[in-house]
This record gives C-alpha cells, structure tokens and sequence, in this order.
C-alpha cells in the first residue's frame, strides 16, 4: 500500500469518522436515518486513508466531511459507508 496520504491534498476536503454517540446525536438533530444519507464505498481513497488511522471501518459508519466554503467559511456534509461492489 502506498503512503501517499490523499487527505493532505488541498483538494480534498477533511475526512473525519464520527463515533456512534456523534453520529445518533447527528441523526436525530437532522431527523434523518442512515439510508437517507449519501454513500461512500469502502475502497475509497479517504476511507483507506481513514482506515490505517482508525483499524477497519465497518459498513454503516458515518464520515463527516468538512468543506471549505467562500461564501460559509466551510459547511459539514455526511456520508454513510457501504460495501465495495466486486467487479
């Protein structure tokens, strides 16, 4: 695996995995569930990147995503991890 880390490229927003706690607390405040929430793939560079800080991430995290706004400074946007498809 190689040690480029796509997380420090300033086109790549931060990458951030929530805790359950954070991620209910989350949920509720939206009063939304996981499956309403947009996918990101296991193998995805981040969640690779993500995965050599953390230890394995399961299906059905929640990755917090904070991006860089010129009008709101940055905004918050959430992704539900799902399975690689098997090609």
């Amino acid at each position: 695996m190689s040690d480029f880390n796509v997380l420090t490229h300033n086109l790549i927003p931060e990458h951030h995995l929530m805790s359950e706690d954070e991620a209910q607390q989350m949920l509720s405040e939206l009063n939304i569930t996981r499956d309403q929430l947009p996918k990101i793939r296991k193998g995805d560079a981040c969640i690779k990147v993500l995965e050599r800080i953390h230890g394995p991430i399961e299906e059905g995290r929640i990755i917090r995503i904070v991006r860089k706004s010129d009008t709101a400074e940055s905004f918050e946007v959430y992704r539900l991890v799902i399975k690689d498809v098997k090609r």
